[in-house]
């Protein structure tokens, strides 16, 4: 009777344990970052929303930290472990000696758009006007530049690029008239509350496929080398992140109106379907989109001479490892 006793006594405390969201026994410690709201990042905290860290044994904080490029500052103190990137701030930051992996990828292409005041009808009318971005480096930088150039504008030179902050910020400015335009992420003009505006160009108007290593995680190599399970854990609950957000729209949607803080709802579709459609199943870190930002990183660094491999950027051997394993299979036919 008394070991009855005891054993409904740790039953109750177990259940308080889990309906508390504590840490199970044996859990790991991580810090992650993700560095936007917007819905392309889902993943990060889609997975921890519905405790798919926890269901892999991780103990998560999840902090959000504004833009790639401060992320990667984050990770490289030791601030966090790791961190939610794009590719063109890696390739700079490993140009510079930084050792730094991106291990998995989930978007591999930038879709993004630049929005311009309607006045605004050809790429000539753009010239000597701002573009705004959330900070030099970022994957808005990058889109920005990608579009002047479909345009065969010249970033900086014939059109400014200031930095402004985050896509809710880009639309405030964008109203407020000090900037003429910001590259968007589909769904985010809806935010802009009846300012007039035109798309002058997408990367969906480009004749390929803008590759581009976009939603990626990414850690140190010392980190990797020493906590190589935990790294492992992080992709698995990305890897259920991204089929719930394909496979539960209207659940998906609820969550990412959470974190985005709206209830626009034209945004809110726009965005999730464009997500959606481009997460990867399997988060392998496309060579052609990272050989792009290498190339130029090493433009930008003017650094004659200066090599970078894909392999020195990129570490997708637990992406493989997930694979072979069947794990991914599985998740997709659960």
């Amino acid at each position: 009777m008394k070991i009855s006793h005891r054993l409904h006594i740790l039953a109750g405390l177990l259940l308080i344990v889990y309906y508390s969201g504590a840490p199970a026994i044996g859990q790991e410690k991580v810090r992650l970052s993700h560095s936007a709201l917007e819905t392309s990042n889902a993943v990060w905290f889609i997975a921890q929303e519905l405790g798919f860290y926890k269901k892999h044994g991780l103990d998560s904080e999840l902090l959000f930290i504004p833009s790639t490029t401060t992320s990667l500052t984050s990770l490289l103190a030791g601030d966090v472990n790791v961190a939610n990137v794009s590719g063109g701030a890696v390739a700079s930051a490993v140009l510079a000696g930084a050792q730094i992996a991106m291990v998995a990828c989930y978007l591999n292409s930038l879709p993004y758009e630049l929005v311009v005041n309607e006045s605004i009808k050809t790429a000539e009318e753009l010239k000597g006007k701002s573009i705004g971005i959330s900070r030099l480096g970022s994957a808005s930088d990058v889109a920005a530049r990608a579009l002047l150039r479909g345009l065969n504008l010249e970033p900086d030179k014939q059109v400014p690029i200031l930095q402004v902050g985050g896509s809710s910020e880009r639309a405030a400015a964008f109203r407020a008239g000090r900037i003429a335009g910001f590259p968007s992420p589909p769904g985010i003009v809806h935010l802009t509350k009846g300012m007039p505006f035109r798309i002058l160009i997408s990367t969906a108007d480009f004749k390929q496929r803008f590759e581009f290593p976009y939603i990626c995680a990414a850690t140190t190599r010392d980190y990797l080398q020493k906590n190589r399970e935990v790294v492992r854990r992080v992709i698995m609950a990305h890897i259920e992140a991204v089929h719930f957000v394909k496979t539960r729209k209207d659940e998906s949607k609820k969550i990412m109106s959470k974190y985005a803080r709206t209830t626009n709802e034209n945004y809110l579709e726009s965005a999730y379907t464009a997500s959606a459609k481009l997460y990867d199943a399997a988060p392998l870190v496309t060579r052609p989109g990272v050989e792009v930002q290498i190339r130029e990183a090493i433009a930008t660094a003017r650094k004659p001479g200066a090599q970078l491999r894909f392999e020195d950027l990129v570490d997708e051997s637990l992406v493989r490892e997930l694979d072979k394993s069947g794990f991914i299979d599985k998740v997709y036919k659960h």
